[in-house]
């Protein structure tokens, strides 16, 4: 019988990072230096993720609350409260790569910043098979594909006979906007993860990681070219001051330090580079 990692328990001298975190977030607030969504609650966000936190280990077995850094752990935590997101509706993941912690945006992370800040309403999917007869078109005057037809039996769903995924947004006025894959795209967006599209739910559900990878791509372009002016609007009613807000970004962080006194950084742990899924745009 193996012997399970224990959950990492901190010392009574040691605070809470998740509540160092939140107190430095409501410090931003006061100085509107962030803007947080009114349907978005930090504190219970930050609580799921510290829970999610103390359990997880990485690829050596050490507890990443130990084998990570104290300053990047905070900076993780601060990058999915600007977002707006939270673990436990999986909207994202903690990820250890040596000796540090990154938040990784998740497939439903990316549907729900589409939303929040993109101007879509609604995100559909659907997965072409062999002998499905599916037409499209590009509009000349807008650049944008429109669907002409797709026409599916029943008796062509099999996950081995998949030749492509669409994607349809539907924007807040009423447009759509479509996005559309075949498989050798697919397998290519899967080759830039860690498991090259072979890992269990590729082989078993390759059909809904289909769907997943052309709805991230849809789904990111309107969160990286979307503005701010949402944001603002929600909270126009606080007095700003001359401080940069914080942008969201799904690029790199922002870095804040969140500890006044040096700590010892604990040695890199190895861990697999393709878990740095931060190269891979869909899936």
């Amino acid at each position: 019988m193996s012997e399970q990692t224990p959950a990492y328990v901190p010392k009574k001298t040691e605070p809470n990072i998740t509540e160092v975190v939140l107190q430095r977030v409501h410090q931003f607030q006061k100085l509107a230096e962030i803007s947080i969504p009114k349907d978005y609650s930090p504190e219970n966000a930050l609580k799921s993720a510290y829970l999610i936190l103390s359990e997880q280990t990485d690829n050596s077995g050490k507890p990443v609350l130990q084998s990570c850094s104290r300053e990047s752990i905070a900076n993780a935590l601060l990058n999915m409260v600007v977002q707006g997101l939270s673990p436990m509706k999986k909207q994202g993941a903690f990820v250890p790569y040596n000796g540090k912690l990154q938040w990784q945006t998740e497939y439903h992370g990316n549907i729900a910043l589409a939303k929040r800040y993109g101007g879509v309403r609604e995100v559909a999917a659907n997965v072409i098979y062999e002998g499905d007869v599916f037409e499209y078109v590009i509009n000349a005057k807008t650049g944008r594909k429109e669907i002409i037809k797709h026409e599916q039996k029943f008796e062509n769903i099999d996950i081995n006979k998949i030749k492509g995924a669409y994607a349809v947004l539907v924007l807040q006025d009423g447009s759509t906007f479509v996005e559309v894959m075949n498989m050798i795209q697919i397998q290519t967006s899967w080759n830039q993860g860690a498991s090259k599209g072979n890992s269990p739910a590729h082989r078993n559900f390759k059909d809904e990681m289909a769907k997943k990878t052309v709805i991230n791509r849809a789904c990111k372009l309107f969160i990286s070219t979307s503005s701010d002016a949402n944001i603002l609007d929600e909270t126009e009613e606080t007095e700003t001051v001359d401080t940069p807000a914080m942008v969201i970004d799904d690029k790199e962080p922002s870095t804040v330090s969140f500890d006044d006194t040096p700590t010892e950084e604990p040695e890199p742990v190895p861990s697999q580079p393709a878990q740095e899924s931060k190269s891979n745009p869909d899936f």
